[in-house]
């Protein structure tokens, strides 16, 4: 597959396209010239229209009746069949999915999340005093994985020892596209035997079987977790359900936080100013959200017309695929001044991460937000400077983008 197409814009149906970081020069040239564009698919799945702009992203965000996302929300095409057998109450509409956000978002809600504070300072703080012990190191490794890794032990419930099991299946899952993650990378083989599981991967396979051990007892549930809270709901999910819902947590739960930190970590290894603007202490309230802005690690979530629809002079037919591309609406220049910089104290911050605006926003905004705050508190009162050591690696994927390594050097306070 081309990583370009004909008229010069990166091809964002392949993820060779994502490699080294997002194609941000395409999305402003898309947001300026052709706002609603379209995308050729292959014989694997069809074409797609292409939303750039943050007006029309927050339109359709909030348009559920007529952008759908109750027929999947990744490009690929399913069968009626393995949509079924792969949905969460992700890929449902109004009123299905209100109903299931419901139960678990007090697990979730601000109140709830600001009781893990003084949980998630202790392991910052240990997790950053490790790393910057050893002076060179892969602060993703090192620092961005770690802090979600144990705060989703937390939240599900399940044993420590599990934890790097569970996010390395988590990272083959959602990094399907990455050799780096997985054996069978959907676009470089054939991965039909897997067509029922989600993301098309075994991985999925080993986390349907442990989620099955913990459904069934055979595996203990921290008592008052969101998986021990799902498990004794008598109109809870049935088991399938249970199992998506338990890779959607193990998958989701960890990779965007992740990538948030990460993305925070690179900018200040490539601008110190940075890290003395963080020192201040002036920048804490805001800092979290303008990282998370420029990440925006789950870059676009898919949605499939319920009938016809004119934007642009154009025509979405009736069950065309029309892709919300958060991390282009999140750059927009109409919306944010100088929208490529850091601006600390940007306020307003109307970013459209984690799908911000719609109702499927993520249930763990408000976690990911207090996690980037932390972790960037105990390193700035850590070191003095922080430098890369070699250009960052990106996932190959045009669905969660984000670094995957990031080998620094850093000075200690």
């Amino acid at each position: 597959m081309n990583t370009t197409t004909d008229n010069g814009y990166s091809n964002l149906f392949d993820h060779d396209s994502f490699a080294n970081g997002v194609p941000h020069t395409t999305f402003a040239r898309l947001r300026r010239e052709d706002p609603l564009s379209w995308t050729e698919g292959d014989e694997t799945a069809k074409g797609f229209w292409n939303l750039t702009r943050h007006a029309d992203i927050n339109l359709a965000n909030k348009e559920g009746l007529i952008f759908s996302s109750a027929r999947g929300i990744r490009i690929e095409d399913q069968s009626h069949e393995e949509y079924l057998a792969r949905r969460t109450f992700q890929e449902t509409d109004a009123p299905e999915h209100a109903a299931v956000r419901r139960k678990v978002n007090p697990n979730f809600s601000m109140k709830t999340v600001a009781g893990f504070e003084p949980l998630i300072r202790e392991l910052a703080s240990d997790i950053v005093s490790k790393a910057v012990a050893q002076t060179e190191f892969d602060a993703v490794g090192s620092i961005a994985k770690q802090l979600p890794m144990l705060m989703l032990g937390r939240i599900l419930g399940v044993a420590d020892e599990d934890l790097e099991w569970l996010v390395q299946k988590g990272d083959a899952l959602i990094g399907n596209t990455d050799p780096d993650f997985t054996d069978h990378v959907i676009d470089k083989m054939d991965t039909s035997a897997y067509r029922m599981m989600p993301f098309r991967s075994p991985a999925g396979v080993e986390l349907y079987d442990y989620a099955a051990d913990l459904l069934h007892k055979r595996r203990p549930v921290a008592e008052g977790s969101i998986l021990d809270v799902m498990m004794r709901d008598e109109d809870g999910l049935d088991e399938l359900a249970f199992k998506n819902f338990f890779c959607l947590l193990v998958a989701a739960g960890n990779d965007t936080t992740r990538y948030s930190i990460a993305m925070a970590l690179n900018l200040i290894a490539h601008n110190n100013q940075l890290l003395t603007q963080l020192k201040s202490g002036d920048y804490w309230d805001t800092c979290a959200d303008e990282f998370i802005r420029l990440a925006s690690p789950t870059m676009h979530f898919r949605r499939t017309a319920t009938q016809d629809y004119k934007l642009h002079g154009k025509t979405i037919r009736e069950g065309d695929k029309v892709l919300l591309w958060f991390v282009s609406g999140s750059r927009d220049e109409d919306v944010f001044t100088n929208p490529n910089d850091v601006i600390l104290d940007r306020k307003p911050n109307r970013h459209l991460a984690f799908g911000q605006g719609g109702a499927h926003v993520c249930l763990g905004r408000y976690l990911a937000k207090l996690e980037v705050q932390l972790v960037l508190q105990e390193l700035a009162k850590r070191v003095d400077s922080i430098e890369p050591l070699e250009s960052p690696s990106w996932t190959r994927s045009n669905f969660i983008c984000g670094v995957k390594r990031l080998n620094v050097r850093v000075k200690p306070a």
